[in-house]
């Protein structure tokens, strides 16, 4: 049809007609960008002055007047479904996010709500009251064997026995100096210590495992368990003594200088390890021992046992300060046992995975 349209203009006129309609059609075969492009080549040419702009040529005014409006009409609406599409994306957004915020505003105690279909379990205690603590279930809490023997000692025969059990009375020096009676902030600030050994020696565990393709016997779960249980003794005297903003700088720089020269130590000597940790235990039961004195003779106030402690000791609910450091005495000395007994282990030449180990002891 454009070619009939174009051999009927006559003369010159036709010429000039045939360029104005090849410029319209490359207006619709191409992008808008590329309209302008093409219009400012015909604009230098000077074909849109003489071809519908007033002159004698009415054909070609209306090839290209009717050719452009076409264009940009049929453009127009490809703007507006994809503004309309736009919009309505928008508004399911806004809907899906509005709902969720009512959820969650509808919701007291703030649960997330995510697409990825991992809900919360709602957990009960055996008398049917809801489980509040999301750091430990009921299935990791128990009752602590305070009939365990608090004076039992590793009588240090090696050099490295020596080593480990001078280089623990040479800490606690210090520590000592620093806390004197105050043993509330005391216990708080060394839990933060003891709970990097039993987490640097079962990443080890579990990094040599992966190495060399072969089970631990249970002692990456022993160890870690005891890191967790000393993490939780943290979180109880969380409760009872705040730390100052000092206190918190300072087991910053203690922890780090700790983990790492534990972590070589670890590498070098898991024996010397092990009996170093078992030394550091023999001192937090002789800690917490005199934490108890001080609270028998009133000097310390017996305050009633934070909630945390009653559920994870499984403590009666009228527990107190001294039912808590009794039980944490009686985790330090487990804790004494296993370090000792690994160390034994590889004093006699064997591996830890080649004993069972005492997962679960409390």
């Amino acid at each position: 049809m454009m070619m009939t349209m174009v051999r009927t203009a006559g003369g010159g006129g036709g010429a000039r007609v045939a360029n104005t309609a090849v410029i319209v059609a490359a207006n619709r075969l191409f992008s808008t960008a590329g309209r302008g492009g093409v219009a400012a080549a015909a604009a230098a040419r000077g074909i849109g002055n003489e071809v519908g702009v007033g002159g004698p040529n009415k054909l070609g005014y209306w090839i290209r007047a009717s050719m452009i409006d076409g264009g940009r009409s049929e453009s127009t609406m490809a703007l507006s479904s994809e503004k309309e599409k736009n919009n309505e994306e928008k508004k399911k957004i806004g809907s899906s996010s509005e709902s969720v915020g009512n959820k969650e505003n509808s919701n007291d105690k703030g649960i997330i709500a995510s697409y990825w279909g991992i809900n919360p379990s709602k957990i009960t205690k055996e008398d049917g009251t809801e489980w509040k603590w999301n750091c430990f279930r009921p299935w990791e809490t128990y009752k602590a064997d305070l009939n365990i023997d608090l004076k039992k000692h590793h009588a240090p025969v090696t050099f490295l026995d020596k080593m480990a059990y001078w280089t623990v009375k040479s800490l606690r020096f210090p520590t000592d100096l620093f806390f004197q009676r105050r043993y509330g902030c005391r216990a708080m600030m060394l839990e933060t210590v003891a709970a990097v050994p039993g987490m640097v020696g079962g990443m080890l565990l579990h990094c040599k495992s992966l190495r060399r393709f072969e089970h631990s016997g249970g002692w990456i779960k022993a160890l870690l368990e005891e890191a967790e249980n000393e993490r939780m003794h943290l979180m109880t005297f969380m409760e009872v003594a705040k730390p100052k903003w000092y206190e918190r700088a300072l087991v910053i720089a203690v922890q780090g200088v700790f983990f790492n020269a534990y972590f070589l130590g670890y590498l070098v000597s898991p024996k010397f390890a092990h009996r170093m940790v078992g030394y550091l235990e023999e001192e937090a039961i002789h800690s917490y021992t005199e934490f108890l004195k001080e609270l028998d003779k009133g000097n310390i106030e017996n305050v009633p046992a934070p909630a945390i402690a009653i559920d994870y000791w499984q403590l009666p609910p009228d527990s107190t300060l001294r039912d808590v450091v009794m039980v944490v005495r009686a985790d330090e000395a487990h804790h004494r046992d296993v370090n000792h007994f690994a160390s034994d282990v590889h004093y006699q030449g064997r591996e830890l995975r080649e004993t069972a180990a005492p997962i679960g002891y409390h």
